[in-house]
């Protein structure tokens, strides 16, 4: 474990959380938009996030059943985004030129609330990672404080 692993780890969920509220930004940029450049109504796009895994740390004994390998965390990587695969949502309106045979126009399976939630809890996350580098950082001086004296 190197002296900046624990900030590494905090700037890999920076980077993800930021993507994910540019995501949700998206989401409610186009939460009506009924005709995109692919055909149909806009779907809501989620990120896919995975542990990014590190080296695995073996015990002393191997055969030992109380002390399985563990694999260390190296932070947060993301998959892709994905779309929701969810239905539209559909409003009556025969008079909508984007109405279908039935006079139903198809809009995003976007919630804006859900959009909201999201947003704040991706915000708290980052600002949790913020606040991890923040403390690895006073920790680190404080260390080389105490090498020096």
């Amino acid at each position: 474990m190197g002296f900046y692993t624990a900030t590494e780890i905090s700037a890999s969920g920076l980077s993800a959380e930021r993507l994910a509220m540019d995501v949700i930004a998206n989401n409610i940029a186009n939460a009506n938009t009924t005709r995109t450049p692919q055909g149909g109504a806009f779907k809501r796009q989620l990120v896919v996030f995975a542990q990014k895994p590190g080296a695995t740390e073996s015990s002393s004994d191997p055969f030992d059943p109380f002390k399985p390998e563990k694999a260390q965390v190296e932070g947060v990587q993301v998959l892709g985004i994905v779309q929701d695969q969810s239905p539209d949502r559909l409003v009556f309106d025969p008079g909508n030129p984007d109405a279908d045979a039935r006079g139903y126009v198809h809009y995003p399976n976007v919630q804006i609330v859900k959009e909201m939630v999201d947003m704040m809890a991706a915000s708290r996350a980052y600002q949790a990672n913020v606040a991890a580098i923040t403390e690895n950082r006073n920790m680190n001086n404080a260390a080389m404080q105490l090498l020096k004296s």
